[in-house]
């Protein structure tokens, strides 16, 4: 350490290097401490409701493109991201015009909050309707085509893991994932059955969690992304709990639902009622006083990775009615 250097304590010492080096690989080596190698103050995650980006890609004043969910410049982060490391967007496609996705990520979880159309990913093609939800593999781009009417999609990418550890996409063939689709009505079956067989005290929730063949057993959707359709009984609360991860949820139906996180209320029925105010159709006006459903995309359960602490949800309540 250099004699003009006073600590009173190893967490005020500075990063050392070596003091002669003997080559180029021995500069650039730098030596901290238990003292000062872990007091890195970041931004926190904000817990945050977006609106502008699900009213602009419900508007029917808007064109076909992407709407990302960026708070970047909130966690002073130098890529676009919803969090730390997963990036959300709504994507807007007019009726019987095409949007290509591309995106450098491990692959893309999508769920159709409006309309029907087709997904072509690599040789494959799926054909997707409201309610749906389907999975890309990020060694390919994708064409998805609304059919007749706009559909509005809801995407969920690790574009910005990949940023912060600057990689590229997959190689071809080398995915972590296939394409996966789950239709709306598969699930509605899946979610029956969990509340036909009931859940233990120590269970919290009756959530449906996404997976696929090749991340069976991951449980996941994607390594570091797992996918689940949350669903609450009308005049239920569920226990408080805790997620060691970031947690990005899109409300889907349900009335008069709030989440506390952190001590904090956050109103979940926004994002119903602007869902119900700008699309047509009788389906989401006849949903809003059944069980309160949300898909919920979070770091997955990685053994490598681990959890990323970020926040806590500590309650959900829906309003009474009976369930059907």
């Amino acid at each position: 350490m250099p004699d003009n250097i006073v600590a009173e304590s190893i967490a005020d010492l500075p990063a050392q290097v070596a003091e002669s080096p003997k080559s180029l690989a021995e500069s650039r080596a730098r030596y901290f401490n238990t003292g000062n190698a872990f007091n890195v103050q970041l931004p926190a995650v904000p817990n945050m409701v977006f609106t502008e980006e699900p009213r602009k890609a419900l508007s029917l004043t808007s064109s076909t493109g992407l709407i990302p969910c960026d708070v970047s410049d909130v966690m002073e982060c130098p890529f676009p991201a919803t969090s730390p490391l997963v990036l959300a967007y709504y994507g807007r496609i007019l009726g019987n015009e095409s949007l290509k996705t591309d995106f450098v990520a491990s692959g893309a979880v999508y769920y159709v909050i409006e309309g029907k159309g087709v997904t072509e990913s690599g040789d494959e093609i799926i054909e997707w309707n409201a309610g749906d939800v389907f999975v890309t593999p990020g060694d390919t781009s994708q064409i998805h085509q609304a059919i007749d009417e706009p559909a509005v999609l809801w995407i969920v990418t690790n574009e910005p893991q990949l940023a912060f550890e600057k990689l590229q996409a997959p190689m071809a063939g080398r995915a972590p994932t296939d394409v996966v689709h789950y239709p709306a009505e598969e699930i509605d079956k899946q979610i029956d059955l969990i509340y036909k067989v009931g859940r233990g005290d120590d269970i919290a929730g009756s959530a449906l969690i996404f997976s696929s063949s090749k991340q069976e057993e991951s449980r996941n959707v994607l390594p570091t992304l797992t996918v689940a359709m949350n669903s609450l009984p009308a005049g239920v609360s569920q226990r408080p709990h805790r997620h060691n991860s970031v947690a990005i949820s899109l409300v889907i139906q349900g009335d008069n639902c709030f989440s506390m996180i952190n001590g904090e209320r956050k109103d979940l029925s926004a994002l119903l009622d602007l869902i119900v105010k700008h699309v047509p159709g009788p389906k989401q006006v006849e949903n809003r006083k059944s069980d309160f459903k949300m898909l919920v995309t979070t770091l997955g359960n990685d053994p490598f990775i681990g959890r990323v602490l970020t926040g806590r949800i500590c309650l959900l309540y829906t309003s009474p009615s009976p369930r059907d």
